[in-house]
């Protein structure tokens, strides 16, 4: 059952179930609690930390082939049959090398990014569920299409994971 049709049959029990009684929802931007969020702050930081060493590896290999590249340009006319051959040769083993460096830190950083990101989820999971109980929400929601702001608890979940 997809999450809409979920939202919908819950809401429509908890109308039926009470009417009187009033429904206390509250929604929860998870993009902004990624970007504002002291732990997701932190986390992003321990990556750039991380990746530097290997970033630098790969700006060198990227400025070792544009000087390759430039060497050939300009001597290619003038250098002898077999030096050119073994000059582009090492232009494209630089290429490769750089290609296979660069997919190797992309899927690394991926996979870290995941693994930081799943971290922060489960600490605002956390602190949504304490604000919730809190202040008596029945319902909390972190995807909507619309969301008015006196529902937002967005500030609310940011603020809890700094304070930890």
């Amino acid at each position: 059952m997809d999450w809409r049709k979920a939202l919908a049959a819950a809401l429509g029990a908890m109308a039926l179930g009470s009417l009187a009684a009033e429904v206390k929802i509250g929604f929860v931007n998870t993009e902004r609690v990624f970007r504002e969020a002291a732990p997701a702050r932190r986390a992003q930081q321990k990556l750039e930390r991380e990746f530097t060493a290997r970033n630098a590896e790969l700006a060198k290999l990227e400025k070792q082939g544009r000087d390759l590249q430039a060497e050939l340009e300009k001597d290619s006319v003038l250098l002898p049959e077999a030096a050119r051959r073994e000059k582009e040769r090492a232009l494209a083993d630089v290429s490769r090398n750089f290609q296979r460096l660069q997919r190797e830190i992309r899927e690394d950083l991926n996979l870290r990014r995941n693994e930081e990101l799943a971290q922060v989820q489960e600490r605002a999971t956390r602190a949504i569920n304490q604000i919730a109980e809190a202040e008596k929400f029945d319902l909390v929601v972190q995807e909507a299409v619309f969301a008015s702001s006196r529902i937002d608890i967005t500030d609310k979940v940011i603020k809890a994971l700094a304070d930890r």
